[in-house]
């Protein structure tokens, strides 16, 4: 990981702010957004408040930057499922993919972006509408991949892609918060393999 060499006043900043970032991301993947002091998520990243907000802004600032990194890291298995060959596959993958990021052992249980903000004070009333657009756009990613699915006859032309997608999506949101509240990752993915049964179910 690389290391920033220089904070703002040119003295060295004394920490990887990857690996500082990566703490962060699991502070606010298990607690959730509120659920997040400044004091817990500085403890575990290792540094000051001074230092965070130096490096990365308040807590809403820490918040996207860590949403980035989780959307680059555990959930890019959403961009990795969409380049399968065919719709089902692709369905499979997203799945599997959910069940895989949201019941590793080293790792928070359940998603970071569907359980990080769903409730908030009027505070954090932004970064849960940045949860809103982030789900939304994994969805409409879907609903293109499947349109893309229709048009190459890989699925039925009275297919109605997007809500195949809201489906698929709703299902691996389903999936996360049974994660979250302990269920396991074999009883999950048997779920994931009833749900594709049937393909296409719409």
């Amino acid at each position: 990981m690389e290391t920033k060499k220089n904070s703002p006043i040119g003295r060295p900043r004394g920490f990887d702010t990857d690996e500082a970032l990566e703490r962060a991301m699991l502070v606010f993947w298990e607690h959730g957004y509120e659920g997040a002091s400044t004091a817990g998520l500085t403890k575990a990243m290792g540094i000051s408040t001074t230092s965070k907000y130096a490096a990365f802004g308040n807590k809403e600032e820490l918040f996207r930057k860590v949403l980035k990194r989780y959307t680059e890291g555990p959930s890019a298995y959403l961009a990795r499922a969409l380049e399968e060959p065919t719709a089902l596959g692709v369905a499979t993958a997203i799945l599997a993919g959910v069940v895989r990021t949201t019941t590793r052992p080293a790792h928070p249980h359940g998603c970071l972006g569907v359980q990080g903000a769903l409730s908030t004070s009027d505070s954090g009333q932004e970064v849960r509408d940045l949860l809103v657009a982030w789900r939304a756009d994994g969805c409409s990613c879907i609903q293109e991949r499947f349109q893309r699915a229709v048009d190459d006859g890989d699925l039925p032309p009275q297919t109605d892609p997007k809500l195949l997608a809201r489906y698929a999506t709703t299902f691996a949101y389903g999936i996360a918060v049974q994660a979250a509240s302990g269920a396991g990752r074999d009883e999950l993915q048997e779920l994931a393999d009833a749900a594709l049964r049937n393909w296409p179910l719409i």
